[in-house]
This record gives structure tokens, sequence and C-alpha cells, in this order.
């Protein structure tokens, strides 16, 4: 008898583990979660893939294959709709036990990871998903400090490797430049420069398509309240440039724990202001054909949500509007990962554009990457 308890106690605790890490929701068949995310008139939303555990950045490979990053989890996957009937139906593993593996890139048939201290790269990779080659690291001189340690990666127009590197605290004044820097390198490591500082944590950037100009999203610090600061998107354009971290946030609050005698126009101010705490992650500009017109070339941004609000808010993806080089407006896309109770549902990370026009997201809590396309009025 003790020996049937037993057992059944084991699998009422491996249930609430996978619970736990999102295994139990990440089913293509949760129709209830589904139901309860709200799209646009004309929109549709579905599971593209379940069973990612911490699903976070993306990045799109070569015949529909959509690499996957994670946190804490340690892993990088591939995932593809073979059969284009909506669904993923493979899944690979590509790496396991890695330091916080967030940043994906892919060009020319290679993959690049980047984990929290060092940027790896997979050769030849489509054509080994199911036995992945032993990494070769090209770079392996960032901090290895866990707080705001996450990488995101992405290749520039220029063919360069960019990602960022956070602030290893809440507030303070790191003494290596390396901390709270934009960075680029080419793809095989050279050329390593930091081109821009006072960023506290940035997990998502993307390229304007007609200017070519790059902007980010910068998570403000915690500790000043609901309301302060502002989470911040910024437009990097010169080497050299200061976003005002840990002096300034938002552009006009003065730190009250960082005392400096600089004055706050002599840092970069965000060209557009979230909520505080609402988290902005990933952020892409739209260049498919698939929606309609109004959304061409503006930017998507995930809110992942607030950790510590008394309030929660975030858990959205929001579309910021651009006339020209200008965020003017900023309006909610989807929600519904925060209910009316303020149970929270699941956190967005990330978003990529499919070949077809379509739109990815990643949800890092229930280890799920949605699909959303435009069906018509």
């Amino acid at each position: 008898m003790k020996d049937t308890v037993y057992i059944f106690m084991k699998k009422i605790m491996f249930a609430l583990l996978l619970f736990n890490t999102g295994w139990l929701f990440a089913q293509p068949t949760d129709k209830d979660l589904i139901a309860k995310l709200h799209v646009p008139a004309g929109f549709s939303i579905s599971i593209f893939a379940g069973n990612v555990p911490g699903a976070r950045s993306l990045a799109l490979g070569d015949n529909g294959v959509v690499f996957v990053g994670t946190g804490r989890e340690g892993e990088v996957y591939a995932v593809q709709d073979s059969n284009a009937d909506g669904k993923a139906d493979k899944r690979y593993v590509i790496a396991t036990k890695l330091m916080m593996p967030n940043g994906v890139a892919y060009k020319d048939g290679t993959l690049y990871v980047a984990e929290v201290n060092r940027i790896i790269r997979y050769d030849r990779i489509l054509d080994n998903l199911s036995h992945p080659p032993k990494p070769v690291v090209i770079y392996d001189q960032l901090p290895s400090d866990p707080h705001h340690g996450w990488k995101y990666l992405r290749f520039g127009p220029d063919g360069m490797l960019y990602t960022a590197v956070g602030a290893p605290c809440n507030i303070c004044q790191p003494k290596e430049a390396i901390y709270t820097s934009l960075v680029r390198l080419d793809a095989d490591g050279s050329h390593f420069e930091i081109i821009a500082v006072g960023i506290r944590n940035t997990l998502g950037f993307d390229w304007q398509p007609d200017t070519k100009t790059l902007f980010f999203t910068d998570n403000g610090r915690d500790y000043l309240g609901d309301d302060a600061p502002a989470d911040e998107l910024n437009r990097w354009s010169t080497v050299g440039e200061h976003f005002g971290f840990p002096y300034y946030h938002a552009g006009d609050i003065a730190d009250p724990e960082i005392t400096t005698d600089k004055k706050m126009q002599e840092f970069t101010a965000p060209v557009w202001k979230f909520k505080a705490h609402v988290a902005p992650l990933g952020a892409r500009f739209y260049r498919g054909d698939q929606f309609p017109q109004q959304y061409k070339n503006q930017l998507f941004v995930a809110q992942h949500g607030s950790w510590n609000r008394t309030k929660p808010d975030g858990y959205r993806i929001a579309l910021v509007k651009f006339d020209h080089d200008q965020p003017i407006a900023e309006e909610v896309f989807i929600d519904g990962w925060l209910d009316k109770d303020d149970e929270v549902l699941g956190r967005p990370v990330d978003i990529l554009e499919m070949p077809d026009g379509s739109l990815l997201i990643s949800d890092d809590q229930l280890g799920v990457i949605y699909q959303v396309k435009y069906k018509g009025e």
C-alpha cells in the first residue's frame, strides 16, 4: 500500500513540475487559451508549436525552420511546419545545458547563439538538425553576470552581429565599460565594437525597413513606484551615444540613488515611452504583405509584463505606429494573457515574421509559439 501511495505521489509531483515549467500548457489543442486572446477583426491566432519550454527569441532559417532560444532552461530548439498545415510537426533539440541561450540568429546556413558570456555558432545546421555539430566559439569576452545577462542577437543590414550587455543590477554604476552597452561584431567574432552605452536592459531591436535606422527597447529600473520610470523605445544614430542609465531614466527622471553633475540634455532621450514596468522585449517592423496596408512598416512590440507592479500591466503585443522615422501612437494589437482577475495566462517574448507575412510570437511561460494570420474582414 505504501508503495502504491508513493508512486501516486510521484506522479502528482511530476505533473506539477510539468505544469510549472509550461509543458502541460504547451499543447496545440489548448483551445481555451486561444479563446481568451483578443486579436483585431480579420485576424486569427493559433498555436504554431507546443512543447518548447521557455521559448524566447526567434530566428528564421531556410525552408521555414524556426530556431528558438530559451532562458534558464539552457536549450535551443528548431521547429518546422513541413506539411504547411499551420502547425509545426517537426521539433529538434539543437543544444542543451547552455548558459541562458536567449539570443539566436541565422545567416548563410549557420546558426548563431548568444549565451550570457559568449557567442557560438553551429555550421551547416540545416543539414544536421537531428545531429547538430559541436559549436564553434566566435567570441567569449562577454561578462558572465546572470543579472540582465540574457542576450538578444540579430544581424544588421551591414552584415554584422548586434547584441547588448545589460546592467548587472537594478540600479548601479558599473565600472567596466562593457556593461549597459549595445555592441556589434563581425560574424567571425572580429571587429568587436561598443556603439552605445547607458542602456539598462534591451532584449529586442530591429531596423526600420526604409531608413535602416536601429530602434531598440529598454526596460526601466524598479522600485521608483508603479508608474515610473517609463519603459523605453530608443533610436540609435551615432557610435558613442549615451542613453542615460544609471543617471536619468525615460529621458527626464534623475535617479535618486546615483548622483551626477551631468545634465539630462547630455543624454539621448527615448523616442517613445511605454507604461512603466510593462517590460517591452522583442520588436519587429512589419515588412510583409499579408496584413492590411496600415500595418506596413509599423512596429510590433512584445510586452512581457510586470513582475512587481501593484496591479499587473503588460502581457500583450503592442503596435507602435510610425510616421516616417518618428513613433506617433501606440495601441493594443493582442491582449488576453492577463485576464480580468489579473491572472497571468502567458508572457509574450519575441516576434518573428514568416515568409508568408504571418507573425510568430513566443511565450516563455507556457512554452508555446503562436501564429497570427490575417484572414480578411
